[in-house]
C-alpha cells in the first residue's frame, strides 16, 4: 500500500521573508512538497528562484514544479538549473514538466504556440536530453527539435539516477508519454488546442477512469510497482 503525500501549490508572496515563512509553515504542518507553477503571465514567482529560496528556508520539505513549461527553456539549460537546485536542496527536488499550453504566455512573449502534436514530440525529446545530461559522462543527442553534442554538465543531481519526474497530462498523447517516461503522472483536464484553457467537458469520473486506463495500458510493466498519480 502506498502512503498519501500532500503538496501545496504556492504562487507568490509579498517578500522573501514572507515566502520563506510560507515554506516553513507548510513544512511545520506536515506537507511533503511545495510546488510552484510556471507561467510568464500573472502574479507568480519564477520557479527556479522561488524553489531555491524555499529549499534554503526548510530542512525536510521537498520542492518542485507543477509544471515547468518545456517550450520556455532548452532542456540543457533546465538540466543544469535543476541539477544545481537538487544539490543546493540536499536532494529534495521534484521536476514537474509539461509542454507549455497557455496561449497568453506565448502571445505575450512573442513565442509561437505550435500544434499539440509538435509540442508533445518536443517534450519527448526534451525528456531524453534531461535524463541523458543527468547521467554520468558526456551526452549527445540529435533530434528534430534539439541537438546536444558531447555535453557533460556538472554538478550532477544528488538524487540518482535523477530527480523524480512529474508529467502533467490530460490528452491521450501526453498520457501515453507520461506513462512511459514519468515517475508521477499529474492527471489534468485536456487543454483546448488553442491554449485558451482546460476543456471543462473533459471532467467527471468517467473521464478520470479513461485517463487512468490509458496510463495503465501505455505503462505496461511499469504500472503496478512504480506509479503514483495525482488528480489536478
Amino acid at each position: 500500500m502506498r502512503r498519501f503525500r500532500f503538496g501545496a501549490v504556492i504562487r507568490q508572496a509579498e517578500s522573501g521573508r514572507a515566502w520563506a515563512e510560507k515554506a516553513r509553515r507548510l513544512e511545520g504542518a506536515g506537507f511533503d512538497v511545495l510546488l510552484v507553477p510556471d507561467h510568464l503571465t500573472g502574479d507568480r514567482f519564477a520557479p527556479i528562484a522561488a524553489l531555491t529560496a524555499a529549499a534554503c528556508a526548510t530542512g525536510r520539505l521537498r520542492v518542485g514544479t507543477l509544471v515547468f513549461a518545456n517550450d520556455f527553456r532548452h532542456p540543457a539549460v533546465l538540466a543544469k538549473e535543476a541539477a544545481t537546485l537538487d544539490v543546493l536542496s540536499g536532494g529534495r527536488l521534484e521536476v514537474g514538466i509539461g509542454t507549455g499550453w497557455m496561449a497568453a504566455d506565448y502571445a505575450g512573449a512573442g513565442l509561437r504556440l505550435e500544434p499539440p502534436g509538435v509540442r508533445v514530440e518536443r517534450l519527448g525529446e526534451a525528456l531524453t536530453v534531461l535524463k541523458g545530461l543527468w547521467g554520468d559522462g558526456p551526452f549527445s543527442f540529435d533530434g528534430r527539435h534539439y541537438r546536444v553534442t558531447g555535453l557533460d554538465q556538472r554538478p550532477k543531481p544528488v538524487q540518482r539516477p535523477r530527480p523524480p519526474l512529474v508529467i502533467g497530462a490530460g490528452g491521450a498523447r501526453m498520457l501515453r508519454l507520461a506513462a512511459r517516461e514519468a515517475d508521477v503522472v499529474n492527471l489534468a483536464l485536456r487543454v483546448l488546442p488553442d491554449g485558451s484553457g482546460p476543456d471543462v467537458r473533459d471532467g467527471g469520473p468517467a473521464a478520470l477512469e479513461n485517463r487512468l486506463a490509458v496510463v495503465k495500458e501505455a505503462a505496461g510493466d511499469r504500472y503496478p510497482p512504480a506509479w503514483s498519480w495525482a488528480r489536478a
